[in-house]
């Protein structure tokens, strides 16, 4: 997606179709059984030539759907000069169970075009099973979590149509045809139509089927033709802050810095088995803590599957503590496990490796000769979409401003996880 001169970076009307999500058998994240065959749509724009910012939350979007177990096909549904850009994306990340779908020049056509997927099967070398529900969302609103999407398919399975809504933060006014006041609506009435929005299959192909020429060209809300032609009154579900939609170029710089927030929030601490890494690492962990808002931080004295296994699915940032000689080796086991563990596919990782001096007679000229080649193999690593950089910490136990090292560290692996700048790799900072 290009930054146009236009204030308005998602003009266009492609979409993205997440088709066919068989709900299978089985319980989901809140505990509650989803037998329901649903599927799920996601708005696209039309403009997706790549940038960093664009395709970073257009893959966060696609890959938070492609995760959810009961969602068993994904059809992304864009305009014709768009298809082979969607295609390099999907290829690029590896997502899986997508099929591209050319789209409308308007959004109820390009949602009609996804929904007419499910019944003819020449628009797809590969057929798909018609669902008994159909989730409609924005590629725009890249920050959905599962549980509304879970909230929206229960409620449209019991209602025939559901979706998501948020309070109102402006009030609505009409003009008069001289560009006068009209009238205003009471605010506290009113609610903004959001998504995810949650359909029985039947209602809304029907509802498109039966639509006018006027609402494909120029209608916008589809739970107002699921009441208009079927007579079905959706359910509306209080969606959360994040359902936000990346419209503006501003809104791009916004969306990048959340998803770095996300990426920023868990924290894995490693060491070697020497006394003084163990114990830098525990104060480094207390630190952390304290002074960054993190979900967690584990401590781990071993670089081996099992021992990260745990945190590596939410884990995008690794602090490797190392006072040993074999110091590149620690670093290349460390990134040899979270390549075997394709966290790096989607989100780059940021790896610092801390090199402990503990001896008073080192000095720090000394312990950066001896981090001189971490430069080349952060290029190397970076090809992985691994970011390392190098911090030297010189430790001494009893030294009176200890603590004032660990807060300098503590702040200098803060700025570096939250930053994740590719410019910065290799580098060898000082705490």
């Amino acid at each position: 997606m290009g930054l146009s001169t236009d204030p308005t970076v998602s003009a266009g009307h492609g979409f993205l179709l997440l088709i066919n999500g068989s709900c299978r058998s089985g319980v989901c994240r809140q505990g509650q059984h989803v037998e329901t065959p649903c599927s799920a749509f996601l708005r696209s724009c039309r403009d997706m030539r790549a940038t960093s910012r664009s395709s970073s939350y257009h893959r966060d979007n696609y890959s938070s759907h492609d995760r959810i177990s009961w969602i068993s096909d994904i059809v992304v549904v864009v305009s014709l000069e768009n298809i082979e850009t969607m295609k390099s994306i999907i290829e690029k990340y590896g997502h899986k169970r997508i099929t591209v779908v050319e789209g409308g020049v308007t959004r109820h056509r390009s949602i009609f075009n996804g929904l007419k997927i499910f019944l003819n099967s020449k628009l797809s070398s590969c057929p798909l099973q018609k669902p008994e529900v159909v989730i409609i969302h924005d590629a725009v609103r890249p920050f959905v979590e599962e549980d509304i999407l879970l909230k929206v398919v229960l409620a449209a399975k019991e209602h025939g149509a559901a979706g998501a809504i948020r309070p109102l933060v402006s009030t609505v006014v009409a003009s008069s045809v001289d560009g006068s006041l009209d009238h205003s609506l009471e605010r506290a009435r009113y609610r903004a139509s959001e998504m995810p929005q949650a359909f029985v299959f039947d209602i809304i192909y029907q509802a498109y089927h039966q639509c006018s020429d006027y609402d494909l060209d120029y209608g916008t809300e589809c739970l107002h033709l699921a009441l208009k032609y079927c007579k079905t009154n959706a359910k509306l579900i209080e969606g959360s802050p994040d359902l936000w939609k990346v419209t503006y170029k501003r809104d791009l710089y916004a969306a990048e810095s959340i998803i770095k927030d996300n990426l920023s929030q868990q924290v894995c601490v490693t060491t070697d088995m020497k006394e003084d890494s163990m114990q830098l690492g525990f104060l480094l962990h207390e630190t952390l803590k304290s002074q960054v808002k993190v979900k967690g931080i584990s401590v781990f004295l071993c670089k081996n599957d099992n021992c990260l296994q745990n945190i590596l699915r939410q884990c995008y940032n690794f602090i490797c503590i190392n006072a040993k000689k074999s110091y590149f080796q620690e670093i290349q086991e460390l990134v040899d496990i979270i390549e075997n563990a394709s966290i790096s596919v989607l989100h780059p990782v940021v790896l610092i490796s801390v090199y402990l001096t503990a001896s008073e007679n080192m000095s720090f000229s000394n312990g950066i000769e001896e981090l001189a080649g971490i430069k080349e193999f952060a290029r190397e690593v970076e090809k992985k979409n691994v970011l390392v950089y190098g911090l030297l910490i010189h430790y001494i136990k009893d030294d009176p401003k200890l603590q004032e090292t660990i807060n300098s560290a503590a702040a200098i692996i803060s700025a570096l996880i939250k930053d994740r700048n590719p410019e910065l790799i290799g580098q060898v900072l000082v705490a």
